[in-house]
């Protein structure tokens, strides 16, 4: 039998092989049996598996799974501007073209919502900012494990001033304890909720602060009610690793005087409305005039 390592690409046996997974540790439970635990490579999953029931995957295995990460994702993109797009032709109006707002020969800048994004994947966040730049988000990026956030989420807050945050990373359900409704049946789920707890008790206004929050199969209730706009995982499936992004996106593209729906905001993720929901929320997107062509620059971090 293949010996499974640290830092292996495996895949479960008794899963169907369906997700693939990174080792990253293995651990000796006192019957003496290993006990391996995992990331998801395209899903924002944790998992622990014995290693008698992983299967080393191929590397043609693994370039066809990024493969097909990199098609949605470049999928999802062309939806985003062809949405935006159709927005910009139907809100002339708003703009001021119609009205007289704006004078004849002065255009105007967007000013989409800043974010602040904070992931427990270091790897996962270096993707997802070339993802934002990509949408034309302003975002700084932070890598704060997800147990960790709680305690960072207040100052990083309060030094990048942003118009929404993101936290997320990994989870996933223990299946074997069962009961879906208790928090502690969750990896990591009780540290975004503390971090949503604790930026709302510095912004608690929704629309002021746009909160997104969660991974994959996260306790989506208790994370809402903790004070996120949008989270996951209503049905407890796996969410793509974009999945907060693409509502990030929405919601600093959408005018701050109109209301982002929450089917209009998940509509163009991977995982849909059993992945990520939430309540109505005002956008982040302001208008400034003169357009000078001048812009500032953004950091990540």
């Amino acid at each position: 039998m293949e010996r499974i390592r640290v830092g292996d690409a495996v895949a479960r046996k008794s899963h169907g092989s369906d997700v693939v997974f990174t080792v990253l540790k293995i651990l000796s439970t006192p019957a003496r049996r290993l006990m391996a635990v995992l990331k998801g490579l395209n899903a924002r999953l944790m998992a622990d598996a014995p290693v008698a029931d992983l299967v080393r995957v191929r590397q043609n295995d693994i370039e066809s799974a990024r493969e097909q990460m990199n098609r949605l994702s470049r999928e999802y993109l062309e939806r985003v501007f062809l949405r935006r797009m159709a927005e910009e032709l139907s809100a002339a109006g708003f703009r001021g073209r119609e009205t007289g707002v704006l004078p004849p020969g002065v255009d105007y800048a967007k000013m989409p919502g800043r974010v602040l994004h904070l992931d427990g994947d270091g790897d996962y966040l270096k993707n997802c900012l070339r993802y934002y730049q990509e949408l034309g988000v302003p975002v700084v990026g932070e890598h704060v494990p997800e147990e960790a956030q709680p305690d960072r989420v207040v100052t990083l807050m309060r030094t990048h001033l942003p118009d929404i945050l993101v936290l997320t990373g990994h989870d996933g359900l223990i299946a074997r304890r069962g009961d879906r409704t208790r928090i502690d049946n969750y990896r990591t789920s009780r540290y975004f909720a503390e971090a949503v707890r604790r930026a709302r008790q510095v912004e608690p206004d929704k629309d002021a602060l746009v909160i997104v929050a969660g991974a994959c199969q996260s306790h989506y209730e208790a994370i809402l009610e903790a004070g996120a706009n949008f989270a996951s995982s209503p049905e407890r499936v796996f969410i793509h690793c974009y999945d907060p992004i693409l509502v990030a996106e929405k919601v600093a593209f959408t005018p701050f005087d109109s209301v982002v729906h929450v089917t209009h905001a998940i509509e163009n993720t991977v995982s849909g409305i059993k992945g990520i929901g939430g309540v109505e929320t005002k956008g982040k997107l302001r208008l400034s005039l003169p357009n000078t062509g001048a812009r500032t620059a953004t950091g990540s971090g």
